[in-house]
């Protein structure tokens, strides 16, 4: 595989790598000497033992890719454990995204629930999705369900469409609730500006691996695709929950 291909297949570039620390243990060198063929700085990435023999974990950025350890082979997908069904690759990069999100202020969020909520999701979202106006039509019944949803901008059409300037009139608004609700309505919240993070949110979800809306997360980094109404998500959120052993 080229470098160039490399970097096209796990979306990252070299600027994005993560600081590890003293990850990279010295059983690793093949690993080492392959990927200094690949990314200039391989002191960042975060190399980790997996289940299977002579199959490593290398976790670059926001991905994870498998290397055997000579370094020769590399490989990409899911790793799942049958005896148990658990999804190894999906736990690791739980684990990523629980970090990034951990980052994140929440005063940048628009925010439809209470405060002592049972549960409380991240829910990336864009106003003129049609599931994600049929999720916001049912936030009562969010709330009812113990659940508190927090929205984090994600335009599908990306930075500077019409649906990107429409989010930044409800990050910007001085009724950021009352604004988003409008949008979700299929109308226009009035003109505002302001520094937003709507960008910025847009990016990062891109990073973790969002492809449509809504996209609903949980703050442990687990992801729960699409529409999901108020029981059944209570129920997903519950099962969670005692996965994570909480």
């Amino acid at each position: 595989m080229s470098f160039k291909s490399f970097k096209l297949a796990v979306g990252l570039s070299v600027s994005s790598l993560l600081v590890a620390g003293a990850a990279v243990a010295s059983d690793y060198q093949a690993i080492e000497d392959r990927l200094a063929g690949l990314l200039q700085d391989t002191s960042q990435v975060v190399i980790s033992e997996t289940p299977v023999a002579g199959l490593v974990q290398v976790r670059i950025g926001g991905d994870i890719v498998y290397l055997s350890d000579d370094g020769r082979y590399l490989l990409q997908g899911n790793i799942v454990d049958m005896d148990t069904q658990v999804n190894l690759t999906d736990a690791a990069l739980s684990d990523v995204r629980k970090e990034q999100l951990a980052a994140l202020d929440a005063e940048q969020f628009v925010t439809f629930g209470n405060s002592d909520s049972e549960f409380e999701v991240l829910v990336f979202t864009d106003p003129d999705c049609g599931f994600c106006r049929r999720m916001h039509d049912q936030m009562d019944g969010y709330q009812e369900a113990g659940i508190t949803v927090h929205y984090v901008a994600y335009p599908r059409a990306g930075v500077g469409s019409p649906t990107y300037d429409k989010l930044v009139s409800v990050w910007c608004a001085e009724d950021r609730n009352g604004a988003m609700d409008i949008a979700k309505e299929g109308r226009t919240p009035p003109r505002a500006t302001c520094d937003n993070p709507v960008t910025e949110q847009f990016q990062l979800g891109q990073a973790m691996g969002v492809t449509g809306t809504p996209s609903i997360m949980t703050f442990d980094g687990d992801i729960i695709p699409g529409y999901v109404p108020p029981e059944q998500l209570r129920e997903r959120l519950k099962t969670l929950a005692a996965r994570n052993g909480q």
